[in-house]
């Protein structure tokens, strides 16, 4: 048993912890057999460790499922394009960015805009406003770079050279977040890359590899360029989500990236916005464009708290595939069963990496705490259920308002 603590002088005292509690860590739990004075029965302890390993399966199914969410808001986001820029020969990937951005200040940065106190718009462009002035160009550029590269180069090439955003993202999470991994977080990461390369070698077979490819050099850097901003992106976006907040970042890469989309639009792109033949099927495809990029956008946060940035991109290797398989009616792509086994290789690979917690540097115990490791203790009666909640990436503490459980 913990030793109880000296009671301090108080006009209130707190009262006496019963003799049963619930553990913070798994590795807390007394052996079962071992009869060193622990309060639980065997029979606990073991229920205690069988609910725990259903809320990792459960985050894990969790995880895989919400970054599949946003590979189909990418696969909405290519279809789009695919018929813009194919069939009415559209090319305005600056103004198709312009549209997004404008619908991030009309909802998020107005937000900040009433908002009171510390949390105030203007508050925090006092504080910080050349880091998200840098944060929303590296994030406009990294649109248009790999967008602009399917002018150069190959389709298998730019599916093949954008997982260079992987080892970035790690990289930085690395150095910078903190984060440590576990052989299989780097196994699960092989096998999507495995996967990856099913798909290239299927476009090739099957000859889907479009692009001009007149300078393959020029598209090839375009594409390194994209996938390096894209990883500091997603980096910097879940250091401010986990520190700061969704709400905060969305609105400033709104104001910001209208700011500069708006000027890059007007000096780059405005004699072809000049040259699109308008009518309501264009209208249509523009807002549908908008609709899903604004969702990826306001959901990708939310994901990437509950997972990890690392998690999120590996997840998005199956926005292809989707666009494929979507593709198999909508512009009759010939079909090859490698498309399939390069679907299941990639979710192979999800489900290993998922399939255990990352920690942070300062404290390898990181990844088995519950959520709100420094909350209230709360006491529990010897029959309550205990339904431990688990952090699977932390940087921080939770903000819920959650008690905290711990075992003797």
């Amino acid at each position: 048993m913990i030793p109880p603590e000296p009671q301090q002088q108080q006009l209130q005292p707190p009262p006496p912890a019963p003799p049963n509690h619930v553990v913070t860590t798994i590795e807390n739990l007394p052996a079962e057999g071992s009869g060193g004075g622990g309060s639980l029965s065997a029979s606990s302890r073991a229920g205690v460790r069988q609910r725990i390993r259903k809320v990792l399966n459960r985050e894990m199914l969790i995880s895989v499922a919400l970054g599949q969410v946003l590979s189909l808001l990418i696969c909405g986001i290519s279809l789009t394009s695919k018929y813009l820029s194919e069939d009415f020969h559209a090319n305005t990937p600056v103004f198709q960015s312009f549209l997004n951005y404008i619908l991030l200040f009309l909802v998020y940065t107005t937000t900040l805009a009433v908002r009171q106190g510390e949390e105030n718009l203007l508050a925090i462009l006092r504080r910080r406003w050349w880091k998200y002035m840098i944060l929303g160009l590296i994030d406009l550029e990294a649109n248009y770079l790999v967008v602009k590269a399917y002018q150069y180069t190959t389709l298998t090439s730019i599916q093949l050279l954008d997982c260079f955003v992987i080892p970035v993202v790690i990289l930085l999470s690395w150095f910078f977040l903190l984060i440590r991994y576990k052989a299989v977080h780097f196994l699960g990461i092989i096998v999507c890359i495995l996967g990856m390369g099913c798909m290239a070698g299927a476009d090739v077979l099957v000859g889907r590899h479009q692009g001009a490819g007149e300078n393959k050099l020029v598209g090839d850097l375009l594409v390194l360029g994209g996938a390096t901003l894209y990883g500091i992106s997603n980096v910097w976006e879940e250091y401010i989500i986990r520190t700061l907040s969704r709400v905060e970042f969305l609105g400033m890469i709104g104001l910001f990236g209208a700011f500069f989309s708006g000027i890059q639009l007007a000096i780059m792109e405005h004699k072809e916005l000049l040259k699109v033949p308008w009518d309501w099927q264009i209208g249509l495809l523009y807002v549908g464009f908008s609709a899903c990029m604004f969702g990826l956008y306001s959901f990708m946060p939310v994901v990437i708290k509950k997972t990890s940035a690392t998690s999120v991109n590996l997840s998005l290797l199956t926005a292809d595939l989707y666009s494929l398989f979507c593709g198999l009616f909508l512009f009759h792509y010939k079909f090859s069963g490698l498309y399939l086994l390069s679907f299941f290789t990639i979710l192979l690979g999800l489900v290993l990496y998922s399939s255990t917690s990352t920690y942070i540097a300062q404290d390898p115990r990181v990844y088995k705490q519950f959520r709100n490791p420094s909350g209230p203790v709360v006491d529990l009666p010897a029959t309550a259920q205990v339904e431990p909640s688990v952090t699977y990436t932390s940087l921080g503490q939770e903000t819920e308002d959650e008690p905290h459980v711990r075992v003797a």
